[in-house]
């Protein structure tokens, strides 16, 4: 069965499916320029760091087609470094998008300086950058799939099938197709590898109860939902071989920004004797921030937590701390970081930089 499809894109459309109306309904939505998808991307309405910086790019190149060339490169490129600039703030710990934008800066700066190419050829060079970061996506994603169910099986050699707990959504729903955390999974079935992979639901937007489980249940992968608080029971209960999580931002040092709750889950994983792999793209790696500790952490709004839909669920007047993500030490990562380049140790992303 072919995987979930959360972006769709074809000569200069793009619609992208609208994640709050999951599980209930699939609905696409159009994306006509920059200011919707920013607005998808802060309404998470889209989410996962390589969707978002996909759909931000993908929301620039229907811009750009649909733009007269302007009458200078210099003009084009301010043009496009504006819009770009404008789309890295709408969140800020994932930094995928600020990577993709600088890429395209730098596209941009190349193409102004080389005098042998027009203005509309400028533009149309830039629209095929942006264009082909969809398909190099996917590719990136069946890479580590490949990577991190080869490294894991290989660890755990003396068991015919493995138990996998994972957090958050990483899948389909999270990138351009197939997902990190969940690519693996996702290739450890295919291997007939896959006993069975709990999610946890993921609060306080649950996104691995109405995404991750939705993904797990339309493809047919032995699956169970667990709420968070059960973590540590269900590694001792079920014996867990491995916890897989994917990665917002992972600092020059592996120390790794993700989702609310991925710490604690690194904290028992490390107790109960569970190897712990991050699953990411290289675009997530952001050699620039030294560690951890200088991750931006977006907060949300306190609703999040004190409302279901509309209802609420908390006492009126609480007072709220509500951090999109954790930041977990390099330390704790003790299975290793799974990129479309391999699995590393955290001490060793570095040198693969610019390979």
């Amino acid at each position: 069965m072919a995987t979930l499809q959360a972006i769709k894109y074809n000569d200069g459309q793009l619609e992208i499916l609208d994640q709050l109306l999951l599980p209930e309904s699939c609905i696409f939505i159009p994306i006509f320029n920059v200011e919707d998808a920013w607005a998808a991307i802060r309404e998470m309405k889209v989410r996962g760091a390589p969707a978002i910086a996909i759909v931000g790019c993908l929301s620039l190149a229907v811009e750009l087609r649909k733009l007269a060339a302007p009458e200078t490169k210099e003009e084009l490129c301010r043009f496009v470094k504006e819009k770009l600039d404008y789309l890295v703030t709408s969140r800020p710990t994932a930094v995928n998008t600020q990577l993709a934008a600088e890429a395209c800066v730098k596209l941009c700066a190349r193409l102004t300086d080389n005098t042998s190419v027009d203005t509309t050829a400028a533009k149309e060079d830039i629209i095929k950058h942006l264009e082909a970061m969809l398909a190099d996506d996917v590719a990136d994603n069946l890479a580590i799939g490949e990577h991190g169910a080869r490294d894991i099986t290989k660890k755990n050699a003396t068991k015919d099938k493995l138990r996998i707990l994972t957090h958050c959504n990483t899948g389909s729903l999270a990138t351009a197709g197939y997902g990190t955390a969940l690519g693996v999974i996702r290739s450890l079935h295919k291997a007939n590898k896959l006993d069975q992979v709990y999610c946890t639901e993921t609060r306080p937007y649950n996104q691995g109860s109405r995404l991750t489980a939705f993904e797990l249940v339309y493809e047919k992968m032995p699956a169970t939902l667990v709420c968070d608080s059960m973590a540590a029971a269900a590694m001792k209960q079920f014996k867990i071989d491995a916890v897989i999580v994917g990665a917002d931002r992972v600092a020059a040092n592996g120390d790794t920004a993700n989702k609310i709750g991925t710490y604690q889950l690194a904290v028992l994983a490390k107790s109960h004797d569970v190897l712990f792999y991050v699953a990411a793209p290289f675009s997530s790696i952001d050699f620039q921030i030294p560690n951890g500790q200088s991750i931006p952490i977006e907060e949300r709004p306190h609703s999040e937590m004190t409302h279901t839909g509309s209802i609420r669920t908390a006492a009126a007047g609480i007072n709220c701390w509500n951090p999109g993500f954790d930041v977990t030490p390099a330390e704790l990562i003790t299975g290793g970081i799974i990129t479309e380049k391999g699995v590393f140790k955290p001490d060793q992303l570095a040198p693969h930089q610019s390979n």
